[in-house]
C-alpha cells in the first residue's frame, strides 16, 4: 500500500491488500500500474462488509481512484466507446439511483445496476460525437449542431465525463440521440457494488454474468431483501472472500448517531433503554433531536421512516391535508414513489426505456406538474443524473380504512406511483437524507412483537436502518402529531445539472 497517502485502519489496510493481490491475479496491478488482457474463464466475487462508520465508502473510494491511477477505464452506462481486447473497465454500481447519488457526491462516479444491464443505442451521427468526447475520434461535423454547441458540449464533458449531459449542453434533448435500450450482451470486467445488502439473488445472477471481477460492499446489519429469509447474497460466500472491517474509532469524528446505531449490536439492550439512550444523546449534541411531532415541511423531500403501511398511510394523509392539498390532484412539489411499471410483456421495450431513466421500483421522484398528454406527469428523479421527465402515470394515493386507493392520475399504462412523504424503513434503504425523521412509535410496536430476523430482534435491525439513513441529523418522533407547514410546497429547490436533460417518455403509454 506504498504512496497511498490515507490512513487505513488495520482492517482496511488488510482488505485493501486482499482486494490489490486478487486484482493483479486478474491483470490489473495496482501497485505497478500496469494492466494485462482479461484471462478469459476467469472469476472472483469478494465481499466487503461492515456496520455504519466502517469505513467502507472510503475503502471503495480509495480503490477507484487507484484503478483510474493503473490505467482502468470507467464505465459510466450512459455511453460506452469502441470495445478494445486490451481494455480494462471499471463499473461502480449501486442498486438505487438515490445509493448512486450518494456515491456521487462523494467524488464516486456511481450508476445504477438497471444502467449497466441495459445500455442506451445512439443515433450514428450522434455516436460521433460521443466518441469524439471520449478521446476516441476526430472533432465531427454534424449539421444540426454548430462549432458553439460542440464547444459547450466538450465543456460539460470535460467537467462531468458525462455524454447526455454534453449532448444536452449541445441543446439537444435525449430522445434526439438515444434511440432506445438493449440488454447487455457482451460483459464487462470489474464490478463494485455498494449497498449490496439490498441484492436479491437474481441480481447477484445477472452481476455475475456481467462480471469476472464482482466485489460486493455491504452492511450485514440491515434488513435483508423480501423474500430472502433474513439472508443477504454476501452471506453464502466462503469465509475467506468475506473482508470484515470493524468501526474506525477517531475521536474527532465522534458521532452521536453511530454511537447509536452501534449501541443495538448488544443482544441484551431493550426499547425503552435505546430511547433513553437517544435522550440523553439529544441534551448532549444537535445531531439528536427528540421530538413530539414530525416536521411536515421536512417531509415533502426527507419522507417519515416507518415500520408498518398503516402508520405510513396515516401521516401520508396528514401531511396533504396540512398542505391543503386537494382530493382530487397532486400540488407540484408532492414527493412520490416509484412502486413499478404497469406495462404488458409486448412492451418490453417500453418498459426498459422507463426503467433506464431511472423510474425503477423504490425511486424518489418529486411532482413539478402535468404532462402534455393526459396521465402524463413531469417528473424529478431525485437522485437520477438527468433527472427530469415526463412520463405516462399512474399516481395512487392511499387513504385509512379505505381499501382501494385515490388515483388523481392514470394513464393507461406506465409508471405507478406511491406517494412519499412516509416510506417503510424496508423501501428506505440504500438512500440517505442530511436530516431523517424516524417514527418512534412503529420501532415500539417492532419490538413488542419478540419477532427475530436472521439473528437479531427485529426491532433493532429496523431502528439501525432507520438512523443510519441520517447523514447528519436524527429526529426521533414519539408522537402521532404533525407540525404545520412553514412553507407552501413547491419545486424550486430541485436541483438540475449544469445542462439540464429532459428525457421526453411521453411515446411509453
Amino acid at each position: 500500500m506504498s504512496g497511498q497517502s490515507i490512513t487505513y485502519s488495520e482492517d482496511q489496510a488488510a482488505a485493501y491488500d486482499r482486494l490489490t493481490e486478487v486484482l493483479r491475479s486478474m491483470g490489473v496491478d495496482l501497485d505497478a500500474e500496469t494492466l494485462l488482457p482479461a484471462a478469459e474463464g476467469k472469476t472472483q466475487v469478494l465481499a466487503v462488509i461492515g456496520k455504519a462508520g466502517s469505513g467502507k465508502t472510503m475503502l471503495l473510494a480509495e480503490l477507484v481512484k487507484a484503478l483510474e491511477a493503473a490505467g482502468v477505464d470507467l464505465v459510466s452506462g450512459d455511453w460506452e466507446g469502441r470495445r478494445r481486447r486490451e481494455r480494462r473497465t471499471l463499473a461502480v454500481l449501486a442498486p438505487t439511483n438515490k445509493a448512486a447519488s450518494v456515491l456521487r457526491r462523494r467524488g464516486v462516479p456511481a450508476t445504477t445496476i438497471h444502467r449497466i444491464l441495459y445500455t442506451p443505442v445512439y443515433d450514428p451521427e450522434y455516436e460521433k460525437v460521443a466518441e469524439w468526447l471520449a478521446g476516441q475520434g476526430e472533432r465531427p461535423e454534424i449539421e444540426a449542431l454548430t462549432d458553439a454547441a460542440l464547444d459547450r458540449a466538450k465543456a460539460v464533458y470535460d467537467a462531468h465525463k458525462s455524454v447526455p449531459a454534453a449532448l444536452a449542453a449541445a441543446g439537444l434533448r435525449g430522445s434526439d440521440f438515444i434511440t432506445g435500450w438493449k440488454r447487455r450482451e457482451d460483459p464487462l470486467d470489474i464490478g463494485f457494488v455498494d449497498e449490496s445488502s439490498m441484492l436479491d439473488q437474481k441480481q447477484f445472477d445477472d452481476l455475475r454474468e456481467i462480471f469476472p471481477t464482482l466485489v460486493l460492499f455491504g452492511d450485514p446489519a440491515q434488513l435483508a431483501p423480501v423474500g430472502q429469509s433474513g439472508e443477504m447474497v454476501f452471506d453464502k460466500l466462503p469465509e475467506p472472500a468475506r473482508l470484515t472491517l470493524g468501526r474506525i474509532h477517531r475521536q474527532e469524528a465522534d458521532n452521536p448517531i453511530l454511537d447509536l446505531a452501534h449501541a443495538l449490536g448488544d443482544p441484551a439492550l431493550e426499547f425503552h433503554e435505546f430511547e433513553r439512550m437517544i435522550e440523553d444523546a439529544a441534551r448532549r449534541d444537535p445531531r439528536v433531536v427528540v421530538a413530539p411531532r414530525a416536521d411536515s415541511d421536512l417531509m415533502a423531500r426527507s419522507p417519515v421512516l416507518v415500520w408498518r403501511n398503516a402508520t405510513r398511510i396515516r401521516l401520508i394523509r396528514a401531511f396533504r391535508l396540512a398542505h391543503g392539498a386537494p382530493e382530487d390532484a397532486l400540488l407540484p412539489g408532492e414527493p412520490l414513489i416509484c412502486d413499478g411499471i404497469e406495462l404488458p410483456v409486448k412492451h418490453r421495450k417500453k418498459r426498459i426505456d422507463l426503467e433506464a431513466r431511472g423510474l425503477i421500483k423504490g425511486a424518489q421522484v418529486v411532482y413539478m406538474g402535468p404532462g402534455r398528454k393526459p396521465g402524463f406527469s413531469r417528473l424529478h428523479v431525485v437522485g437520477a443524473e438527468s433527472p427530469q421527465l415526463s412520463a405516462a402515470s399512474i399516481v395512487k394515493i392511499e387513504k385509512p380504512d379505505e381499501e382501494e386507493p385515490f388515483i388523481p392520475y392514470a394513464a393507461r399504462m406506465g409508471a405507478t406511483f406511491l406517494h412519499g412523504a412516509a416510506v417503510t424503513i424496508h423501501k428506505a434503504q440504500g438512500s440517505q437524507w442530511q436530516d431523517v425523521q424516524v417514527f418512534a412509535p412503529d420501532i415500539y410496536a417492532a419490538s413488542r412483537t419478540g419477532r427475530v430476523e436472521a439473528g437479531q430482534a427485529l426491532w433493532k435491525r429496523l431502528a439501525y436502518v432507520a438512523i443510519t439513513r441520517a447523514e447528519e441529523r436524527l429526529i426521533w418522533i414519539t408522537r402521532y402529531m404533525l407540525s404545520k407547514p412553514q412553507a407552501v410546497l413547491g419545486t424550486d429547490d430541485l436541483e438540475v445539472p449544469v445542462a439540464p436533460l429532459t428525457l421526453e417518455a411521453e411515446d411509453a403509454g
